[in-house]
């Protein structure tokens, strides 16, 4: 090897190495980027049957798309929002108690003595946690900040969807280009119908908790209820971290609230699982179920609270990449990857995307 090669084979490694280190330092910003890409999707859900049902141009349907979005926010907030506000003030006002209630009663439990210790550090812990306010409000700012800056990211890039696409199909071989293309367009299908299944399901449990929480006449059982649906975003973390919140509160008014309030959300949750999911879900995008568990705990552990946040839908994008192009291309494997069409589908699709680009 000549010293000319050498250098240029070291210069090459030296390169590699400080893309790694920077990709794993940027990690963060891998993850917000993939959200811009969750909120094209969104953007893209409502504007794509409307260029086709109406024949409206592409940027136009964009437009009526986020500002329908908007739309439906503020009747919401318009609606409910001073009730909302009422009862999230209402729950804060009543957790505190309930937490010493909780304790007192585990307290008076001689078998749960140690855990009764655990508790008081908790609670301890909990006091510092009070003092460091100001540095969670600022930090709750700069999320703001982020989730602003991520979705105007998402707007930009569901106005120009071909524009990210293409520019992404440019890194790889002119040959491997269409196979790419039918890669990428599936992993957005898979993204897609994952979005719209996981928002029916949001809607649907978020308001079986609420209706449920009003009859057994546990308090702020709309704020409690929302908290509830927005968590289902979330798999397996999110759902459980919303059930604390009302089973302290369901304390507060006896056993039998208590025991209501726990069959309640058992009961939704078995539902959700069981009929909701699958129902929703079938023929949309099939993520195995241990796939999903396993992607909250690793995208976690990598990425902290956005990895757990953005958890399944990257799985499912990573799981739809590995079935294309590893199972059927390298395996020759016979199987269908969540979001991809026939073949034959595959390429009128494509034929119709090159004459609207």
């Amino acid at each position: 090897m000549t010293l000319s090669r050498m250098f240029a084979a070291a210069a090459i490694l030296v390169a590699v190495y400080f893309l790694a280190q920077g990709a794993v330092r940027l990690a963060s910003l891998w993850v917000l980027i993939f959200g811009s890409v969750v909120v094209a999707v969104i953007i893209r859900a409502i504007a794509d049957p409307l260029v086709r049902w109406t024949g409206m141009k592409d940027g136009l349907a964009v437009l009526v798309s986020v500002v329908a979005i908007l739309a439906i926010l503020g009747l919401v907030g318009f609606l409910f929002g001073q009730q909302i506000t009422a009862q999230v003030q209402l729950l804060l006002e009543e957790l505190p108690g309930a937490w010493a209630q909780m304790q007192l009663r585990i307290a008076a439990s001689p078998a749960l003595g140690e855990a009764f210790e655990q508790l008081k550090g908790l609670t301890s812990e909990a006091k510092q946690a009070f003092a460091l306010a100001p540095k969670i409000a600022m930090g709750a700012l700069s999320g703001i900040a982020t989730l602003f800056l991520v979705v105007v990211a998402g707007v930009f890039l569901a106005s120009h969807p071909a524009n990210a696409r293409e520019g992404v199909l440019s890194m790889f071989p002119k040959d491997r280009r269409d196979r790419m293309r039918d890669v990428l367009n599936a992993c957005g299908r898979a993204l897609q119908g994952w979005l719209k299944a996981q928002l029916f399901s949001m809607v649907l449990v978020g308001a079986l908790v609420g209706f449920g929480l009003k009859l057994i006449g546990v308090p702020a059982p709309l704020a409690l209820g929302l908290a509830t649906g927005l968590a289902q975003f979330v798999p397996i973390i999110g759902p459980i971290a919303s059930a604390v919140p009302a089973i302290l509160v369901a304390a507060t008014g006896g056993v039998d609230m208590l025991v209501l309030t726990l069959a309640l959300y058992i009961g939704v949750s078995q539902l959700e699982s069981n009929l909701i999911t699958p129902l929703v879900q079938k023929n949309v995008a099939a993520l195995p179920v241990v796939l999903g568990i396993f992607g909250v705990v690793g995208l976690g552990a990598l990425f902290g609270p956005l990895g757990v946040l953005f958890a399944v839908p990257l799985t499912l994008v990573l799981y739809t990449l590995g079935t294309m192009l590893y199972r059927q291309d390298v395996l020759g494997d016979d199987v269908r990857a969540p979001g991809e069409l026939q073949p034959k589908a595959a390429r009128a699709h494509r034929r119709a995307q090159t004459r609207t680009e």
